[in-house]
């Protein structure tokens, strides 16, 4: 039985392996491409940039003049970091507000919350795009209420489950010692619910910063562009494209959110397995 099962193992291992490989495969090819000069881009991809074909940090210094790369990197870092506290915050408030007080209404916000997960956002966002421009959201501010309503209904499901594992009765203890339910809440819930608040931030954070429809339909393109909409500028007339130092763009727009998720990624299990088995 145990030499079965290793052989399994030893095959499952293999397997993941394989997957993994053709998982990063595409970023390599990128990294290697962001160093190459535009000719051989196209006509030999899969080459190591060598001998005249490498040409340094060439790419990476013409994609950051041409798209004014530090300026979309601060309203890429601005909006994400401020969209993923404000979701991260009242969602772990609704959800544990939802699961502490039992009635009609907050049944209704759960389920609506729910319902909010399956909606596609192909049908909402010529209607979103109109309110926001009539509420002056066109803003990095205003966006990020915009990402407020669209990431709430994952993050109140996750955080709903978990709190069930809770026990009310450090709550209780918390309250009879004199705190008020908002110390209660800062003090003792949303400590523990720190890997379901981890893994709330990952996931938005990966989603918000790779986002490139919601901030194309609401920002004000003029005076605000995020990283993957500064990127498309890279793009000339008649189809043209400066394919190094758009390589090289998308390399430094992966880097961050790579390194956030490998700090990070050990609490995406425990918070995903919390928040939705228990729940």
């Amino acid at each position: 039985m145990g030499v079965r099962k290793a052989k399994h193992g030893g095959i499952l291992t293999f397997i993941f392996s394989l997957i993994s490989i053709l998982w990063v495969c595409p970023i390599v090819i990128v990294l290697i491409n962001s160093f190459k000069k535009k000719s051989f881009i196209s006509n030999e991809p899969f080459s190591i940039p060598t001998g005249k074909v490498f040409v340094g940090l060439d790419n990476y210094i013409n994609g950051i003049e041409k798209i004014d790369f530090f300026s979309a990197f601060f309203n890429s870092l601005f909006i994400t970091v401020g969209s993923v506290f404000v979701i991260v915050l009242c969602t772990s408030m609704c959800g544990w507000y939802i699961t502490r007080v039992k009635n009609k209404f907050t049944s209704s916000i759960y389920y609506l919350c729910v319902f909010s997960m399956i909606v596609p956002f192909q049908m909402v966002m010529f209607t979103l795009s109109k309110i926001a421009d009539m509420l002056k959201l066109d803003n990095p501010l205003g966006i990020i209420l915009v990402y407020l309503g669209f990431g709430a209904g994952l993050a109140v499901f996750m955080f709903c489950g978990f709190v069930k594992s809770i026990p009310l009765e450090i709550e209780e203890a918390a309250m009879i010692d004199g705190c008020t339910p908002i110390q209660t809440y800062f003090q003792i819930v949303l400590p523990v619910l720190k890997p379901t608040c981890i893994t709330v931030a990952i996931l938005q954070a990966m989603w918000i910063w790779n986002d490139y429809l919601l901030p194309y339909l609401v920002l004000d393109l003029k005076k605000y562009k995020t990283i993957p909409i500064a990127i498309q500028y890279l793009k000339g007339g008649y189809g043209s494209v400066d394919m190094g130092a758009m390589m090289a763009m998308l390399i430094l727009a992966i880097i961050p959110i790579v390194i956030f998720y490998l700090c990070c990624q050990k609490y995406i299990i425990e918070g995903v397995i919390a928040g939705a088995v228990k729940g």
